[in-house]
């Protein structure tokens, strides 16, 4: 294990799919090659990959979290519209805590294909309320309700504040001590804004901080190749200049030495994803049928 604990929360496979380049035993190898004891796998909108995550981290002692990167509808998830695309939903990290946060988080992925499906696979804040056993939850990344509400405060703008706590209260309302305000810091300026508020936000409401990495690939090196399966996903051209697009090479599995270098003075919320992964005891019958 790492001298400096960190286990990564925010984790794209392939199954993230035409936008996560990393394979799962790559990915594995890659968190065991860092010391680390603990993973999460969080691909957008599904759980395709979480059986073949879970024997994978069993058989490389990794603790397997299984996670999900939620679409939440802006409303109910059976109304459609408002919005096309990214617009219509916010983003949300949810985890596996145990066996039962499995099962609610299977009910939430399948509501969402059969019910709240509009550009994307939604659930919503009446499903959250339904099935958060055994569910932690992490605010999200910059596309979530409660980031959103932060950045269009601008400079902090104190009507765009109080919005981001109400967020934050009421998921901290339904998940309890399992609700954590997640920051990332992948060297772009809209995570450094998010993260600016976030860190004030949480001070005042007493929510605590986790630190994670939006990782999309496994090596910096297979940035290029992510970026490539990106023009697939979007129908464009790598030379097209207005295009949905990484910013940079940063979004690959960083050792514990790099995260906690990226987040100087919050090194509590670095240590704050190995407590969580502490937390985590995930243990499926994969010897029998399940119907």
């Amino acid at each position: 294990m790492s001298d400096r604990p960190f286990v990564h929360l925010h984790c794209h496979s392939h199954y993230s799919l035409l936008d996560g380049a990393s394979s799962i035993p790559k990915l594995v190898a890659r968190a065991r090659d860092h010391g680390m004891n603990g993973l999460a796998l969080t691909d957008h909108g599904n759980l395709h990959g979480a059986l073949e995550f879970y024997r994978e981290c069993k058989s490389n002692d990794i603790n397997p979290i299984i996670g999900y990167e939620a679409y939440i509808a802006h409303g109910d998830r059976r109304t459609k519209g408002g919005g096309a695309g990214k617009d219509s939903a916010y983003h949300l990290t949810l985890l596996c805590q145990n066996q039962t946060g499995f099962k609610n988080l299977i009910k939430m992925a399948s509501a969402a294909s059969l019910e709240g499906f509009y550009f994307k696979p939604r659930i919503d804040k009446q499903l959250l309320e339904e099935y958060n056993e055994g569910i932690i939850c992490l605010s999200g990344c910059v596309s979530s309700e409660f980031s959103q509400a932060i950045l269009r405060g601008g400079n902090g703008a104190e009507e765009a504040y109080k919005e981001a706590k109400d967020v934050a209260g009421w998921f901290h309302n339904v998940f309890d001590n399992r609700y954590f305000i997640e920051i990332m810091n992948n060297g772009i300026d809209i995570q450094r804004m998010q993260l600016e508020g976030a860190v004030e936000i949480a001070k005042d409401v007493g929510i605590p901080l986790v630190a994670t990495s939006d990782c999309h690939y496994v090596d910096q090196g297979d940035a290029e190749a992510q970026d490539v399966m990106l023009c697939i996903n979007t129908g464009k051209f790598r030379t097209d200049t207005n295009r949905m697009k990484m910013e940079n090479d940063q979004f690959y599995l960083r050792s514990p030495k790099d995260m906690y270098g990226y987040f100087p003075g919050l090194e509590d919320a670095c240590a704050r994803s190995q407590e969580i992964s502490d937390t985590v005891d995930i243990d499926l019958d994969l010897t029998k049928r399940h119907f």
